[in-house]
C-alpha cells in the first residue's frame, strides 16, 4: 500500500522555546517541516513575558536597592531617585531584541513558517485561521509537535474577576508604580515579583495558601527568603484561605483567613500571581486522540510522545516543569524521536530551578522534600554564608548551600542554595552529578579563595568524613 500523501512531514504548533527547537532538529534531518504560530507576538513566553522580562527589571531593582544600601561599605550617597518610565523602557528594549532574534529564526526560510490559530479537525489535519481575520483553510502533516505553551491560570475565587487585577502579563506594562499592592500567590512568579515592586518603593503584601513560600524548596531554603522579605518591609502571610474580594472606594481589598483569624488587606492594586496552566484548550486535541490530564497538560512519555503515536508535544504545554532549558530538550527530544522513533529519552535527574529574587534561591537534582517522599535515602550536610568570607566581605549573608549524597557510596545526588548568586553557584553541581561525583571526589577539588564557590567545599568535606568509600 502506499503511503497517504500529506501537505508536510512535520507541523509543529507553537514557535517558542520547544517548537523551535524541535523545527530546528527535524530540518536538519531533511523533513518537510512547518511551524504554526497563534501568539499575537512572535518569541515565546520566556522572551516576551517570561524569563527575560522579569529578570531585567529584577536586576534593575537590585541596582536601586544596593545604591541604597552603601553604608556598610562607608559610602554615603545624599540622595536616590529613579524613573519609572525608563526602567520599563529598557526592558522593551531588551524584549525587543531577544523576541527579534527569535522572529528572525522562525523566517529564515528554512522551514514553513505560518502566523495563525490551529486547532485538530483530525488526527492529520489543521484548521487554520490567520489573524486578526482571515478564511478558514486546512493544512495535514504525517507528524506533529504541540508546542504551545502556557497561559494565566484561572483565579480561584470568582471575585477576583471584578477587581480588574493584574496578572504577570500586565504587571509587566505598567505605566505607573501603584502605592500599594498585594500579591495572591507564593511560587516563583510571585516572589520575583513581590521584591520588585517592594524596591522601587511600594508597599507589597504577600498572600500564600501553602505554609511557606517556594514550595518546591526545602522549608529551610524558603524561610531564608521569607525573613529577607520582612526584613525588607514586605508584609508575608502564609498558610491562608482566601474568603473574599471586593473594592472599597479605590482600594481593591482580599479578605482570608490567618492562624484562625480573618484578616482583610487592601492596596491599589491586587496582583494574582498563583501561576499558569497549559495552553491546550482551543486545539481540539481529543480530535486527535491525544490524552491531556485535568488542568489541560499533554500526556507524554519520556520520548515526549502523546497517546497519539504519531504526536509530540514539548514545552509548558506537556512538561511538568515550566523551566526553558527544558522546554529546549523537549523539543529536540520530539524531534529525534520523529526523525528515529526511541532514540531519545528526557532524563529528570539534574533538573535545575532558579528563582531570581534576592538572595536567589536554587537547587539541581534531589531536595530533602523530594527524596523523603519518594522514599530515597541521603545524608544531608549544609553551610552558612554568614561565616563564610567572600560572602561576609560582600555583606551578603543570608542563606546558606546543602548538599545531599548517598549514604552508601558518596555520590552526591541533590544540591541547594539559598544565598548570593545561587542561580550561578548551583552550577558547580550541575557538572558534578552530570559526572556522578562523590563528595570524597568533590570535596578535592581546588577552589579559588576567596571567592563565593568554595562554600561548597565545607558540606562536601562535612560528608565526606561521614561517608567511608
Amino acid at each position: 500500500m502506499s503511503r497517504p500523501s500529506f501537505d508536510y512531514d512535520v507541523a509543529i504548533i507553537g514557535g517558542g522555546s520547544g517548537g523551535y527547537a524541535a523545527a530546528r532538529t527535524t530540518v536538519c534531518a531533511g523533513l518537510k517541516t512547518v511551524v504554526i504560530e497563534g501568539g499575537r507576538e512572535v518569541g515565546g513566553l520566556c522572551a516576551l513575558r517570561g524569563c527575560m522580562p522579569t529578570k531585567a527589571l529584577l536586576y534593575m531593582a537590585e541596582v536601586a536597592h544596593l545604591v541604597k544600601h552603601t553604608a556598610p561599605f562607608g559610602v554615603y550617597t545624599k540622595t536616590i531617585s529613579f524613573d519609572f518610565k525608563k526602567i520599563m523602557a529598557r526592558k522593551r528594549a531588551l524584549v525587543q531584541e531577544f523576541a527579534g532574534h527569535r522572529a528572525q529564526q522562525l523566517e529564515t526560510g528554512k522551514f514553513k513558517f505560518i502566523r495563525a490559530h490551529a486547532k485538530f479537525l483530525d488526527p492529520h489535519t489543521l484548521e487554520l485561521k490567520s489573524f486578526p481575520a482571515g478564511k478558514p483553510s486546512t493544512l495535514t502533516a504525517g507528524q506533529f509537535v504541540v508546542a504551545t505553551g502556557s497561559t494565566i491560570a484561572p483565579v480561584p475565587l470568582c471575585q477576583l474577576n471584578n477587581l480588574d487585577c493584574l496578572n504577570s502579563d500586565r504587571a509587566l506594562e505598567l505605566k505607573k508604580l501603584p502605592k500599594s499592592m498585594v500579591v495572591l500567590g507564593g511560587g516563583p512568579t510571585a516572589c520575583e515579583f513581590a521584591q520588585f515592586f517592594s524596591r522601587f518603593g511600594v508597599r507589597v503584601t504577600l498572600v500564600q495558601r501553602g505554609p511557606h513560600v517556594l514550595r518546591d524548596f526545602d522549608p529551610d531554603a524558603a524561610t531564608v527568603i521569607e525573613n529577607v522579605f520582612r526584613r525588607e518591609g514586605i508584609r508575608v502571610f502564609t498558610g491562608t484561605k482566601l474568603l473574599d474580594a471586593k473594592r472599597k472606594g479605590k482600594l481593591k481589598t482580599v479578605t482570608f483567613e490567618h492562624n484562625g483569624k480573618t484578616v482583610s488587606v487592601s492596596a491599589e492594586e491586587l496582583l494574582f500571581a498563583q501561576g499558569r496552566v497549559p495552553n491546550t484548550a482551543p486545539l481540539d486535541l481529543g480530535k486527535a486522540g491525544v490524552k491531556t490530564g485535568p488542568n489541560g497538560s499533554i500526556t507524554t512519555n519520556k520520548g515526549m510522545q502523546t497517546s497519539a503515536p504519531h504526536i509530540y508535544a514539548a514545552g509548558d504545554c506537556a512538561s511538568p516543569y515550566e523551566v526553558v532549558h527544558l522546554a529546549v530538550q523537549q523539543g529536540e527530544t520530539a524531534g529525534r524521536n520523529l526523525i528515529r522513533p526511541n532514540s531519545a529519552r528526557m532524563d529528570y535527574r539534574l533538573l535545575m530551578i532558579v528563582v531570581f529574587t534576592e538572595p536567589q534561591l536554587a537547587y539541581c537534582g534531589l531536595t530533602e522534600k523530594e527524596a523523603t517522599a519518594r522514599g530515597i535515602p541521603y545524608l544531608a550536610a549544609s553551610y552558612p554564608f554568614n561565616d563564610h568570607g567572600k560572602s561576609i566581605i560582600m555583606n551578603a549573608m543570608d542563606g546558606f548551600v546543602k548538599l545531599l549524597a548517598d549514604p552508601k557510596t558518596g555520590e552526591i545526588i541533590g544540591g541547594q542554595c539559598a544565598g548570593p548568586l545561587g542561580g550561578e553557584l548551583i552550577h558547580e553541581i550541575v557538572p558534578a552529578m552530570a559526572k556522578r561525583m562523590t563528595v570524597h571526589e568533590f570535596a578535592a577539588m581546588p577552589h579559588y579563595h576567596p571567592t563565593l564557590a568554595e562554600i561548597w567545599t565545607w558540606p562536601a568535606e562535612e560528608l565526606a568524613e561521614k561517608i567511608k568509600n
